[in-house]
């Protein structure tokens, strides 16, 4: 049996457990009103999408999102949905029923789908909205999510040898690399970055650049000289008048970023599976270690909550001296 037709066995198999959870005793319909002005599925998911907040691509990923679940529940409207459907559907996610490989999901990705699930009903059942009822997701509970990211971050060395190898490939790959290392951007944020949003301070003594970041929301990320006077070399080999304000500093895909670095880490031989995203780790991570705060680094990378900028302190706190190397510095005389 091909793995296509195992799939839909077990999505199948996954509307009849469905079905098995519903009630048996069935009440003759009553008599209702007709809402004429009731909106449609796509009507409320353009609705809730052109109100969020969120960047273009995860605004297209939630859309995704929704719309896988739809596949999942047929023809029934989203206002219908109960807390079964979403559950049934989650445990389909989690034993990769949905997935191409047909293998279970990580609990990330399992989040990645019902998170814009939770935001579309938890909108929408807001009383002064009031398009649901209620809100099905409040009960569903996900499996818990190892955080591995605070390892994914390169050493002094590393980061070194990386920028020298974009270097060789060429100087607008060196200047990406360098500036998502010195500002710890997005990658989403790097490629959005026009010439306008550079300013001086108001004593004209360094250049500012206003980020575009997550949900909208600004901030402002110091840029040091030196990557300052390589983006004036940048505009000037290209030929990109820097005082068309709103031409793009990179005016590229997310796509066309990873293969740079893709390239990079390969021909750098690094056992590493580094990203762009590794960059920004690894800039929190070498500013707290040479004596920035948590709530400098907070406000440089747009954290909204101190508990994400945290998971860096702790990795910080490994790098350096531990209750071991205490232990060994006091009995290595006698050892």
């Amino acid at each position: 049996m091909r793995k296509s037709e195992k799939n839909e066995e077990n999505i199948n198999l996954l509307r009849e457990v469905y079905k098995l959870m519903q009630p048996q005793v069935i009440f003759p319909q009553q008599p209702h009103a007709v809402n004429y002005e009731a909106d449609s599925d796509e009507q409320i998911i353009n609705m809730f999408l052109a109100s969020s907040y969120r960047s273009k691509y995860t605004i297209r990923n939630y859309k995704n999102a929704i719309n896988k679940f739809r596949n999942f529940i047929g023809n029934k409207s989203l206002k219908d949905i109960t807390w079964k459907e979403i559950e049934v559907y989650k445990i389909g996610l989690v034993q990769g029923f949905f997935s191409r490989s047909n293998k279970p999901q990580r609990p990330a990705t399992v989040a990645i789908y019902i998170a814009p699930l939770r935001s579309l009903y938890k909108w929408g059942s807001d009383p002064n909205i009031g398009i649901f009822d209620h809100d099905p997701t409040t009960c569903i509970r996900l499996p818990k999510i190892t955080v591995n990211s605070k390892n994914h971050y390169l050493t002094k060395r590393e980061v070194i040898y990386l920028l020298e190898q974009l270097r060789k490939q060429g100087f607008r790959d060196y200047l990406i690399g360098l500036t998502l290392v010195l500002l710890g951007l997005r990658v989403s944020e790097l490629i959005s970055i026009e010439w306008g949003h550079f300013h001086m301070d108001p004593e004209e003594t360094s250049i500012w650049l206003t980020v575009n970041g997550k949900g909208e929301k600004e901030r402002e990320v110091k840029v040091p000289q030196m990557l300052w006077n390589l983006l004036k070399q940048y505009s000037h080999n290209t030929k990109i008048n820097k005082n068309s304000r709103d031409k793009q500093l990179f005016p590229y895909s997310v796509r066309l970023i990873e293969k740079v670095i893709q390239k990079a880490r390969e021909k750098s031989n690094l056992e590493k599976k580094v990203t762009p995203h590794w960059f920004r780790h690894t800039s929190a991570t070498l500013a707290l270690l040479s004596g920035a705060s948590l709530q400098q680094v907070q406000e440089y990378l747009g954290h909204s909550h101190i508990n994400t900028t945290q998971r860096y302190l702790h990795t910080v706190q490994q790098i350096k001296k531990t209750a071991s190397d205490y232990i060994e510095d006091y009995l290595k005389d006698n050892l």
